[in-house]
């Protein structure tokens, strides 16, 4: 199977060549994918030497698979191209996730989405935000057994949330120089800033909205009560989430603990007593959502707090893509 990575040498494609070659799937051509001023370069995948094309070459190099991780403007443009070459797209940005036509998928939640009413594939599939991928895998479990009433999160982000230049701007602050392009419209080293992406009218972020618009059609509950708070912190890679559920029905703190602790894509992390919650430093570099701090909260019936941790290069994009694709029709056979 011939697949193409297109962003191959940004961070989340870095992250992805390294999960796709983890996870064997079978890849008999690689074709890696990044801008102008990185054709030509050489990466090693598998053992191999492959040489970064342009999109054109890559078009025409017919790929069965592509994954999409260099930005909107760029999926807008080129998805829909590959797929009428016969691609399969699953793309990482913002740009097809709120198309209705569009399957937006976490698989351990909506794995069937990803295919049509008649039973064929889908050929582009949307990857969720990092921050509402690990919200799901969360929250799914709960939903199925409790019902979900409503929902109040508030998430930690890591600065490789914004790529290369984020860090890069991090790691001159905590050096004491001045950093050569600023991400941020303030310092983030001994910082706290509650502003991820633009600003809307409404006052919320587009980061918050994606939270809430993605969780409720990956969910298919179009009228859930849910909002977000999003926020950048200065670290460096895992995203942490404060979530506040209140559930439907009755439940009590050992019976989410137990729920989840057997729920796909999680590990539970939950003794306080012994100091053992999820934190960022020990989700870095695998796949599992960490779930802990699960407690009753006394001000609501039925609400409780969890604390929800990920990496949020790989199961925040690179896994849950390769994941997806894992689920492919084409691929399950394999």
């Amino acid at each position: 199977m011939r697949v193409a990575v297109v962003g191959a040498t940004g961070m989340v494609g870095q992250v992805m060549l390294q999960v796709l070659e983890e996870r064997r799937l079978p890849v008999s051509e690689l074709i890696p994918v990044a801008t102008a001023k990185s054709v030509g370069r050489e990466i090693r995948f598998a053992g191999k030497a492959y040489t970064v094309v342009s999109m054109e070459d890559a078009l025409r190099a017919k790929p069965d698979l592509a994954f999409f991780s260099a930005g909107g403007g760029t999926s807008l443009e080129w998805a829909p191209r590959f797929v009428e070459a016969g691609a399969t797209v699953i793309d990482n940005s913002s740009a097809w996730r709120m198309d209705p036509s569009v399957p937006l998928v976490v698989p351990e939640v909506n794995a069937q989405a990803l295919n049509t009413a008649d039973g064929t594939a889908h050929k582009l599939i949307a990857n969720p935000n990092c921050s509402t991928i690990q919200l799901m895998v969360a929250l799914h479990p709960l939903q199925e057994a409790f019902g979900l009433e409503r929902v109040v999160v508030s998430t930690y982000q890591s600065v490789t949330g914004s790529g290369y230049r984020a860090a890069d701007q991090l790691r001159a602050e905590q050096e004491g120089c001045s950093p050569e392009a600023k991400v941020y419209p303030h310092p983030i080293h001994n910082n706290v800033i509650p502003h991820c992406d633009v600003f809307e009218d409404s006052g919320y972020t587009k980061e918050e909205l994606k939270i809430v618009r993605e969780s409720r059609k990956i969910l298919d509950l179009p009228e859930l009560r849910i909002t977000a708070t999003a926020v950048r912190v200065p670290v460096t890679g895992g995203h942490s989430e404060s979530v506040n559920v209140q559930l439907k029905r009755e439940t009590c703190v050992a019976e989410i603990q137990a729920l989840l602790a057997n729920a796909p894509g999680i590990k539970l992390v939950d003794n306080p007593a012994n100091n053992a919650y999820p934190m960022p430093k020990d989700a870095f570099g695998i796949d599992p959502v960490l779930v802990g701090r699960i407690r009753k909260d006394e001000s609501a019936d039925n609400a409780f707090h969890l604390w929800v941790v990920a990496d949020n290069l790989r199961k925040g994009a690179a896994t849950n893509a390769v994941d997806i694709a894992a689920h492919l029709p084409t691929l399950s056979r394999v």
